[in-house]
């Protein structure tokens, strides 16, 4: 059976088209995404603007043609924060289901969450020890702690980068003054989180996805040897090499980025409070390991829609 899983995301759809075999087994045929920026003017204001809502559905338009061309079985979309927080988010489903043909699922952030973390636990070995996993979107950010045996904590913070780049509105480049004002807002939302790491401890953070992407293929780029893998979907990345990389993103201009060579073209305005949520992050939680899985939230769909199969 062929299987597309759709992820309406705030700044990509992305799609994944999968053959299923036997005994859980399947394998990726198709994996795109396309830049569409659904929270771009009205995140903060709980809006999908006209112009956004073109563009995603522009998009989704192309996957469907993606998607027939494959002769696909089954299709499951799945909406996530800049869509489920919008006032305008179930019309804006009901628009996609009519124009394109789609049904959507909008989803909360606890099984965006967890959908996530079964993800990541194809990609990455996971053992005995807790690792912490976040996955940077544009509407949400979602922390998870959890080993091989379950998920012990799981929380989706409206913390996306989108959100953040409209309330703070960073210079070009970003000010110390403004990292700092970025950090101490993070400092008071991710409480919780802090309070979940000192009683679970987990000491390495696993990237999922979108912004570790590109932390990946930047860092490849000019340091080849600190990137190690460690299965076919997931890397260790030396804990230096990507402080190096903070440090090149936090003093850059968006002229200066749209020149750095493994940087897409759609992460140019977000990378650098991606970065800083990052780093923060992994200071806050003493994190001495760092790994970024290519599976993430669709990966995560997939096992589920095979086990519920068999």
């Amino acid at each position: 059976m062929r299987i597309a899983v759709i992820d309406l995301g705030t700044n990509t759809f992305n799609l994944l088209i999968a053959e299923t075999g036997e005994n859980g087994i399947y394998s990726i045929l198709m994996n795109e995404k396309l830049p569409v920026k659904l929270g771009a003017g009205g995140i903060e204001k709980r809006i999908i603007t006209p112009e956004a809502a073109d563009r995603g559905i522009n998009a989704l338009e192309q996957h469907k043609k993606t998607i027939d061309k494959f002769g696909t079985d089954q299709i499951h979309a799945f909406a996530t924060s800049a869509i489920r927080s919008a006032d305008n988010g179930k019309e804006y489903a009901e628009r996609i289901r009519k124009e394109v043909g789609i049904s959507i699922e909008i989803i909360t952030g606890e099984k965006e969450a967890e959908l996530i973390f079964k993800g990541i636990s194809q990609s990455v070995p996971l053992g005995d020890e807790k690792v912490l996993v976040l996955d940077i979107g544009g509407g949400s950010n979602e922390l998870i702690i959890g080993n091989q045996n379950k998920i012990y904590w799981k929380r989706s913070f409206n913390l996306g980068i989108a959100r953040l780049l409209e309330r703070f509105e960073p210079s070009d480049p970003i000010t110390q003054s403004e990292i700092n004002l970025v950090e101490s807002f993070l400092e008071t939302e991710l409480s919780s989180l802090f309070e979940a790491v000192r009683e679970h401890q987990p000491s390495t953070l696993v990237g999922a996805s979108g912004s570790f992407d590109t932390f990946h293929s930047m860092i490849k780029m000019t340091t080849p040897e600190a990137v190690k893998n460690i299965s076919p979907s997931a890397v260790s990345i030396d804990m230096q090499s990507f402080d190096d990389l903070h440090a090149r993103l936090i003093v850059s201009t968006i002229e200066e980025r749209k020149q750095m060579k493994g940087l897409e073209p759609m992460r140019i305005e977000m990378i650098v409070l991606a970065a800083i949520f990052t780093k923060f992050t992994m200071q806050k939680c003493s994190i001495q390991q760092f790994i970024q899985s290519d599976y993430a939230l669709k990966e995560g769909v997939i096992k589920d829609l095979i086990v519920s199969y068999t």
